[in-house]
């Protein structure tokens, strides 16, 4: 409900007044080899205008001819989030008029989408052992347009058009205004793309413009018991997640300082256009954002419709492996992770859950695996921008390394040391131990050790007497001083056995 304010009101509202109302629209290239409506290749970083054609072109008598790649892509992407899928849908033509747009229009699908209502549950921010909903409006296949180059650096500047890009396939994902945070918003996009990205129908980069969101944000403020809309602004230029957060965390606070100011409701103003400016951190006016009426859609004459009968989508839906989610509880449930180390595991993709469970299975602690590779393998991972595919230790020997462990032939400290010797000079678990010169010490010589330390250190022995069990813990250096090789854990047992403590 909008009700006129009076400043004195607007200006009384706090933060628990206010609830920011966000939807999302991502668009995600689908990972074909050719366009949509023609043969032309989508592979990025082509010389300007290399990949083109009478039909992504637009040239007068060229037909389009529909990929099939991109439908089933589509479909199976719509059931993986759990949109109901058209039996029925068609083409429809999306007129304007922008220079990296030269057909004048985009084949796009307007009122029979190829993927209908749909969800996406989500962790809740405020409380991570509960889940969020966030409901998808629909998903609709249609096509990119080119890339406007502007080139600011000359007096007067200039703009180039390349149109490489047109007819590209896109599915574009539209979200209810179901998102109450930008954090919330990012939470979604990260496991949007996740999903994606296990699925394999596209491989999400946004520094090459393979997924991107523009957000469309508002506030309702309770104000005297009545509920307030303010106007519906859509933001553009968010290049990254951590650009959508930013960008929607500073329109949130901007529509609010402005609704104080002017107290304009949604029925006062059209809906805006912004865009996020990285270099200020703001966002900037570009227009007021256009109506489906203005679009002038139109079926497209030259495209038929589709049909889909239930054995195809029976079909697609038979390639859909575990989703992430399903990941988690698998992680957790059989494997005992915590929900914290489950969650990275599964971000990581499913490359690095496959590494999990052969080492795991394969050393048969779970939780030793999950820590060593959250750990030292992770760590490795990012500071050298590599993949699992790529990492130098395979499943294998870190399976025979954490094997070790779990024998208690190697302590965790010096296991690190033989995990850098085997990366470092390619080396297999035996041989790094080699060079490292660690050898098995029998139980006698860990007796003597210990014997050695208690004889050494009497005020030590005398804390352990009276009770004091981590007193222990100062003589385990010195044991490694006297011998690398003795087991720290074997050491403070039979030291504790000896002094009775």
């Amino acid at each position: 409900m909008n009700a006129a304010t009076t400043q004195e009101q607007r200006q009384s509202i706090s933060e628990d007044d206010v609830t920011i109302i966000i939807g999302l629209e991502v668009h995600v290239q689908l990972d074909t080899k050719s366009k949509l409506f023609c043969g032309c290749s989508t592979e990025f970083g082509a010389p300007p205008n290399t990949q083109t054609c009478v039909v992504c072109t637009g040239a007068p008598g060229s037909l389009p001819v529909i990929n099939q790649q991109a439908l089933r892509l589509s479909i199976k992407t719509g059931l993986a989030l759990n949109c109901e899928i058209a039996r029925f849908t068609k083409w429809d033509r999306k007129n304007y008029f922008y220079p990296d747009l030269p057909k004048g229009y985009q084949i796009s699908q307007f009122d029979k989408p190829i993927c209908g209502l749909g969800y996406l549950d989500l962790f809740d921010q405020r409380d991570k052992s509960k889940t969020r909903r966030v409901v998808l409006e629909r998903a609709h296949l249609e096509e990119d347009a080119g890339k406007s180059i502007h080139d600011e650096s000359k007096q007067g500047g200039n703009s180039r058009i390349d149109l490489n890009r047109t007819g590209t396939p896109l599915l574009e994902i539209v979200t209810q205004p179901d998102m109450r945070s930008a954090a919330e918003a990012r939470a979604f996009l990260n496991e949007l793309k996740l999903i994606l990205t296990y699925l394999e129908v596209s491989d999400c980069n946004m520094q090459q413009g393979n997924l991107r969101c523009d957000g469309n944000i508002n506030l309702h403020i309770r104000v005297d018991g009545q509920q307030i809309a303010t106007p519906i602004v859509e933001i553009k230029n968010m290049n990254s997640f951590r650009a959508a957060e930013r960008a929607l965390d500073y329109e949130a606070v901007r529509q609010l300082e402005l609704w104080k100011q002017n107290g304009l409701t949604i029925s006062d103003a059209p809906k805006q256009t912004r865009g996020w400016d990285a270099a200020t951190q703001t966002t900037t006016l570009q227009r007021e954002k256009e109506a489906s009426a203005d679009y002038r859609y139109f079926p497209d004459p030259d495209l038929i419709a589709v049909t889909l009968s239930e054995e195809e989508i029976d079909s697609i839906r038979s390639e859909i492996d575990r989703l992430p989610a399903q990941w988690r509880e698998e992680l957790i449930g059989q494997h005992g992770l915590k929900p914290y180390d489950a969650d990275v595991m599964v971000g990581q993709g499913r490359g690095v859950i496959d590494y999990f469970l052969n080492v795991a299975e394969g050393c048969g602690n779970s939780k030793m695996a999950a820590n060593w590779i959250g750990q030292e393998v992770l760590r490795f991972l990012n500071e050298s921008e590599a993949t699992i595919e790529s990492y130098p230790i395979t499943s294998t020997q870190m399976t025979e390394l954490l094997t070790r462990v779990v024998g208690g032939e190697l302590d965790q400290t010096r296991a690190k040391e033989v995990l850098e010797q085997m990366i470092e000079f390619q080396l297999e678990v035996q041989s790094a131990m080699d060079k490292l010169g660690i050898k098995p010490v029998d139980n006698q010589e860990i007796e003597a050790l210990c014997q050695q330390l208690i004889n050494e250190n009497p005020q030590v022995i005398e804390q352990i007497k009276g009770g004091n069990a981590k007193a222990v813990g100062a003589l385990i250096g010195k044991a490694r001083k006297l011998n690398p090789n003795a087991s720290p854990g074997l050491v403070k047992n039979t030291i504790l056995k000896m002094v009775g403590g």
